[in-house]
């Protein structure tokens, strides 16, 4: 059986599959379909520094392959967090990761630094690239000069390993990429949510209360995967791969562009046991193929 095993920023993985912030809860929620203890790692519900409502409704909507959302970051604050959710997820037997957000760089900073003394959390995201707040999230991953600022503030506070997740909303996201790395990040996510909008033709309004909001799923495959190949010849940290995976397939394809990881989303709300079905699946193509390590996959892309 082959190796699944990787390591990112110091970080050591059962495997490459990790469940997308957003799209899984606090883990959880999804005990009763899979085990939880099989995924390399979980990336929980977006935490801000102080609580937030979220959008108006209606704030989903299914498009053809795929949805968007503008739910806003909807949680209870980090102090909640800790108090409420914190004992019940640091025990799962596997990495349990925060999405951190915010508005202002202090915002991240202070909620970056009291993630840092939670001894179950090995790491966090650092979302700078969330396109359905009104204020910060997306801001600051579309400028170069935002994200570095930002990024290099929270390294400064925070010492464990720092994910920073990229937004697709931009001219060249290597650009991006290469900012945060020479900032201190320990590997990138991408990519985040497109902007997309959907439209009433009856009422003659837009369907979102935003108006626009994130598209996911299957439609956006194809630009997520020409992202991280980019990226990936970018940077010298490790990336890890998200949009549209909802099958192994899709995963393989994502570690050959050069993922080292892979985050599942909205095919959660499809299929909640799809990612042990992923891992099952790169481990038989692995196998299948002689290929004695995942990590020997990653970014061999024959030309």
């Amino acid at each position: 059986m082959a190796r699944l095993e990787i390591e990112i920023g110091g970080v050591r993985f059962k495997n490459p599959v990790l469940t997308a912030s957003g799209t899984f809860g606090y883990g959880v929620e999804y005990a009763d379909f899979l085990d939880l203890s099989r995924l390399g790692g979980i990336f929980v519900k977006g935490t801000t520094l102080e609580p937030r409502e979220g959008n108006d409704y209606p704030r989903m909507v299914e498009t053809p392959s795929g949805m968007i959302n503008a739910v806003g970051l909807q949680n209870k604050g980090v102090q909640h967090f800790i108090s409420q959710i914190y004992p019940e997820i640091k025990d799962i037997d596997t990495n349990i990761m925060v999405n951190v957000s915010g508005s202002t760089v202090e915002d991240y900073v202070t909620c970056a630094g009291i993630m840092d003394k939670l001894e179950k959390i090995p790491a966090i995201e650092l979302n700078i690239s969330c396109p359905n707040v009104k204020q910060g999230g997306m801001a600051f991953g579309t400028s170069v000069k935002a994200a570095s600022e930002v990024v290099g503030a929270v390294r400064r506070v925070y010492n464990k390993t720092l994910i920073v997740k990229l937004s697709p909303n931009v001219t060249d996201i290597t650009e991006i990429a290469r900012a945060v790395e020479s900032e201190g990040a320990d590997a990138v996510s991408l990519i985040n949510t497109l902007m997309g909008m959907a439209i009433d033709i009856e009422r003659r309004r837009p369907v979102l209360s935003t108006v626009t909001g994130g598209l996911s799923g299957a439609c956006v495959k194809p630009v997520a995967l020409r992202m991280v190949f980019q990226t990936a010849k970018a940077v010298k940290i490790p990336v890890i791969g998200i949009g549209g995976i909802s099958s192994w397939r899709d995963a393989v394809e994502f570690i050959l562009a050069g993922a080292s990881a892979v985050e599942i989303g909205t095919a959660n709300f499809i299929d909640p046991a799809v990612s042990v079905k992923i891992i099952e699946g790169i481990n038989e193509y692995l196998d299948r193929h002689g290929i004695v390590s995942v990590n020997d996959l990653v970014g061999n892309l024959l030309s």
